[in-house]
């Protein structure tokens, strides 16, 4: 991979101590986890990912140039193992902001735990992956800049320009990444100050405020292949969703494809 010019993202590269910025690479993620010289809050970033992986390991690839792919390292410095749960939903409720800020046309929306949606169509996506010796997390995110109604992956997808953001592509790409890290690195170091206390450092209450997937029927297929149907109540202090069945006991999922359901929908 191909390092181009730093003033490739100038409003972004205050946010971070080292933004590089590449032409291609295969992931983000990979190659920021790979870098073990990477200073905390060092950000990867290009228009241009063939490789790239979402949550629970499908693929993600995009037109080159149409997409934003960025990666950033946390180091877990005084964050316990056990909130680091919590680093996935921070950026995207930073992601969430991050877009509201720019499209014109569209409700933009939290859907658990790290998707971006406008109008119930994903616009972004998150996944967050530790390093093996536990010292470092790092969190990339996909962002649909410029794609076309045809060049959408999914059918519930959707891209920024298609809710009337306009502009040079690597323009509108460093104003969505210059918005998510400054954001993100907040809610970082409010977290890291509360000892990972997602309540305490206020994390939990915009988790909640702006999380489209509270109060409506949801389907979560577990790892196992079991589905959970029910009503999304609450992300409890963990960082899991908890859904209410018809009957029984709620139950409190960390790992789950998670569907919008309308009333009388099955997953």
């Amino acid at each position: 991979m191909d390092d181009l010019e730093s003033t490739a993202f100038p409003v972004s590269s205050a946010h971070s101590p080292r933004l590089v910025h590449v032409a291609e690479t295969g992931s983000t993620n990979a190659d920021l986890l790979a870098d073990l010289d990477a200073p905390h809050l060092a950000v990867l970033a290009t228009l241009s990912q063939t490789a790239g992986r979402g949550r629970l390991g499908r693929t993600w690839t995009a037109p080159p140039g149409r997409t934003l792919a960025a990666s950033v390292l946390v180091e877990r410095r005084t964050l316990p193992v056990s909130a680091l749960g919590w680093l996935p939903l921070a950026a995207g409720v930073a992601m969430r902001a991050s877009v509201a800020s720019l499209v014109r046309s569209g409700e933009v929306g939290l859907k658990w735990p790290n998707d971006v949606q406008v109008d119930g169509l994903k616009v972004s996506g998150v996944l967050a992956q530790l390093r093996p010796d536990s010292s470092a997390v790092v969190v990339g995110a996909g962002v649909n800049l410029a794609l076309t109604r045809d060049e959408l992956p999914t059918p519930v997808s959707t891209s920024l320009s298609l809710h009337g953001v306009e502009g040079p592509t690597e323009a509108v790409a460093d104003q969505v990444l210059s918005a998510w890290l400054a954001d993100f690195a907040a809610l970082v170091e409010a977290l890291s100050d509360a000892g990972g206390d997602a309540e305490a450092s206020g994390l939990r209450g915009r988790v909640l405020d702006e999380c489209t997937t509270l109060g409506r029927p949801v389907g979560a297929e577990l790892p196992s292949g079991e589905v959970v149907v029910g009503t999304a109540t609450s992300v409890d202090l963990e960082g899991r969703l908890v859904v209410q069945p018809a009957t029984g006991d709620a139950v409190a999922v960390s790992s789950a494809d998670v569907t919008h359901l309308r009333v009388g929908m099955t997953p």
